[in-house]
């Protein structure tokens, strides 16, 4: 027993030295995803260099901020993914906390409801309209999409809490 008890204690120093170590051997950081809605693209960014790109869909009126509930259209601005979830209807999705106060104080100035429920998604799984049948369309109520083979991708790389700008 007594010869037991130092093994165990070098062991479990061991582990708690190896686990201070990690964080400075793990992949940095993602910075930010970056939203180009002009060029339907979607860039994650880690250390300021560009490491992945996606081709996108956004809502069904893609030129323009999102004033309202039910424009139709994909917002512009700072915001952050602040929860995930698998979706039933959209695969996998992020949700971007949109609105944020900017739309907030616009919409309240305008006296209209700024909306909800922005989200990074896959595509529908439906078999009337196969996955190819989205690309290229900008189909969404407001939302980004991407086919799901990338959207799983970016569910992987990118954590709760990551940087989403998105811009005209």
């Amino acid at each position: 027993m007594t010869t037991l008890l130092p093994r165990l204690l070098r062991v479990f120093l061991s582990l708690l030295l190896l686990l201070a170590w990690l964080p400075a051997y793990a992949a940095p950081a993602i910075d930010k995803v970056l939203v180009l809605k002009q060029e339907r693209q979607l860039k994650v960014i880690r250390e300021g260099e560009v490491i992945r790109q996606y081709r996108v869909s956004l809502g069904k009126q893609p030129v323009g901020h999102k004033l309202q509930r039910g424009d139709q259209r994909t917002p512009e601005g700072i915001y952050t993914i602040d929860w995930r979830h698998h979706s039933e209807q959209f695969n996998l999705s992020m949700h971007i906390d949109y609105p944020n106060l900017k739309d907030r104080a616009a919409a309240y100035k305008a006296g209209v409801d700024p909306g909800g429920m922005i989200m990074i998604h896959g595509t529908p799984i439906d078999e009337d309209y196969p996955e190819w049948f989205f690309h290229g369309l900008d189909w969404t109520d407001g939302c980004i999409a991407l086919p799901n083979a990338d959207m799983r991708e970016l569910w992987d790389l990118v954590p709760n809490g990551t940087l989403v700008e998105i811009k005209p």
